[in-house]
């Protein structure tokens, strides 16, 4: 059993006789039925829903004065700087905004901070360079609604800025042109689940004031970084998203993304959610990881095939290098805990970890553990962290008890940065783990599932092939976890050069094959012929010309006869 704690459903789930009326499979109308889309009119609205989906980009807070600053901008020609980010969200972001303001005839210079020197956000020394330059307008993408004193430093260098982000805002705002952002108080706009990426193409939207051609124009862009930076694929998103991903199984995607696809193996078929997530947002990422952003950028602005062919196969070559500095890092902090159960949040720190590696292996300690997970890279006396919660416990209040042993510290409840010196380590290790100990309420991860499985006829390669409906699925919108219990194991082997395991099963009168992937035979807890509870995603295999439905497992557990 891979998790502690299951939440699972103790009976089966209505099925809405509208919903079967209409046409939808009993699978899918349970599943909308259990997400609160038992009417007709919502299911619809949801798995329809088009462009009346969009909201009004004048009602962002700003969103005037932007427009008018750059018309201005556009009508004297002048030297324009778009400051982005070195993740998805804000190389899409950046690139987005370059080409849109490139199209209507400006000179302008992308500027991605470096993850490694300058880390997160504005810094004055970069507005410096960009003054050199001549630049008179800056406009930030994804970053600088927290930079009130690199605003001012390029106010006094006479340089306009106009802000646009989606991360929290403080109670005192930049004193910019326009501060840009869903999330400011009192701001009109219905939501804050929109990407940096996705305020970015709101104000070209406003400017143009022709939301589907601009979609038509950006789509893939807002789509890789809306769904790479786990906004919820909700509401205009969820509709944003999938033109996106339409975008990209076109003609018309970019180059760049299209050979990204290529290089992958994931051309071949109709990109998902997934295909963001797990082929084209870990390399583009991995340039910024690795302080590589130009390549990544390039990657997205290039109109040559051929050029794009080759950055695509460097963005390749320089994710096989992040996973094997991850590997490396992550067999080392295995042996540091040298086969411990720990009860407190993990704080290891060594000479010679990459900084921009860290924060995976933060995550994959989490995951492995379910303990909040610290990994510092020292260089000399100092130190820099990366920080990733687990459940409900709140890891920036936490940091904020532990202050007086860190030098700086930034983020929010799940994942934070900190830098601290090296003497202080051991007795920061102290302190997070009394606090951690005294607060109880934060709860172990669970594993949920929506709908337990009573009836054989849920699984029919009808109702499986249904779930393409909830695409785009991801955050807010995920793909539907099932539990099936008191099944019977019939045989078990491993694949995959023993990585990974094929399992098959009987339940009510049927049978299934199951694969549980990244877990081997000797670690799942079961052997052949027990009854076991196991929690999956169904999907449609299609192996030799044959097609079948397949249980792809999250967990499994022997079943408790009680």
């Amino acid at each position: 059993m891979k998790y502690s704690n299951w939440k699972v459903p103790s009976s089966p789930a209505p099925i809405p006789r509208d919903l079967l009326r209409a046409g939808c499979t009993p699978l899918l109308a349970a599943l909308l039925a259990l997400r609160g889309m038992g009417e007709l009119d919502t299911a619809e609205s949801f798995l329809l829903g088009g462009s009346e989906t969009l909201h009004d980009p004048l009602l962002l807070e700003d969103i005037l004065p932007a427009i008018r600053r750059i018309t201005r901008a556009v009508a004297v020609q002048e030297h324009v700087a778009v400051y982005g980010d070195y993740d998805v969200d804000g190389i899409t972001a950046a690139c987005l905004m370059t080409d849109y303001l490139r199209s209507r005839g400006l000179e302008v210079e992308t500027y991605i901070p470096d993850r490694l020197d300058e880390g997160y956000g504005l810094n004055t020394a970069a507005i410096d360079k960009l003054a050199l330059l001549g630049v008179s307008l800056i406009i930030t993408v994804d970053c600088g609604v927290t930079s009130l004193e690199e605003t001012e430093h390029a106010n006094a260098l006479g340089i306009d800025m106009i802000i646009t982000d989606h991360h929290e805002c403080r109670d005192e705002l930049p004193d910019a042109v326009a501060v840009v952002d869903p999330k400011r108080r009192g701001c009109a706009y219905p939501g804050d689940g929109l990407a940096g990426v996705g305020v970015a193409f709101k104000l070209v939207c406003a400017l143009e004031g022709d939301a589907e051609r601009m979609l038509t124009r950006y789509g893939d862009l807002l789509a890789v970084g809306t769904v790479a930076d786990v906004m919820p694929v909700i509401g205009e998103n969820r509709y944003m998203i999938r033109r996106g991903l339409e975008k990209l199984s076109s003609e018309s995607c970019r180059p760049g993304l299209a050979a990204l696809m290529r290089e992958t193996g994931s051309a071949e078929r109709r990109p998902t959610a997934s295909t963001v997530s797990y082929a084209l947002a870990p390399r583009i990422n991995a340039a910024g990881r690795l302080g590589d952003t130009r390549t990544a950028v390039e990657l997205l602005e290039t109109a040559s095939p051929r050029r794009a062919e080759e950055l695509a196969r460097e963005l390749c070559r320089i994710n096989r290098e992040r996973q094997e500095l991850e590997l490396n890092i992550w067999q080392e902090a295995l042996s540091m805990l040298d086969g411990q159960s720990p009860a407190a949040p993990l704080v290891l720190a060594a000479e010679g970890w990459h900084p921009g590696v860290i924060g995976i292996v933060a995550s994959k300690l989490t995951d492995a553990f379910s303990l909040p997970s610290v990994m510092i890279c020292l260089d000399g006396e100092k130190g820099k962290g990366s920080c990733r919660s687990v459940g409900d416990f709140n890891l920036y209040e936490a940091l904020t008890a532990c202050r007086d042993c860190l030098e700086g510290f930034g983020g929010h409840a799940m994942a934070a940065g900190l830098t601290i010196r090296a003497d202080m380590v051991d007795e920061f290790r102290r302190r997070l783990g009394e606090y951690y100990l005294s607060h109880p309420t934060a709860s172990v991860p669970a594993l949920e599932a929506e709908l337990m499985i009573t009836d054989p006829r849920l699984l029919t390669m009808e109702c499986v092939e249904s779930l393409d409906s909830l695409e785009p699925c991801g955050s807010g919108n995920p793909r539907p976890l099932l539990y099936m219990e008191n099944a019977l194991l019939c045989d078990l082997s491993a694949i995959g050069g023993g990585k990974h395991s094929r399992l098959r099963l009987s339940h009510l009168g049927e049978r299934y094959e199951a694969v549980f992937f990244s877990r081997p035979l000797s670690a799942l807890g079961v052997q052949k012929d027990d009854y076991v509870d196991l929690i999956f995603v169904p999907q449609i295999n299609e192996f030799r010309g044959r097609r079948s439905v397949q249980l792809v497992l999250n967990d499994i557990r022997k079943h408790n006869g009680d």
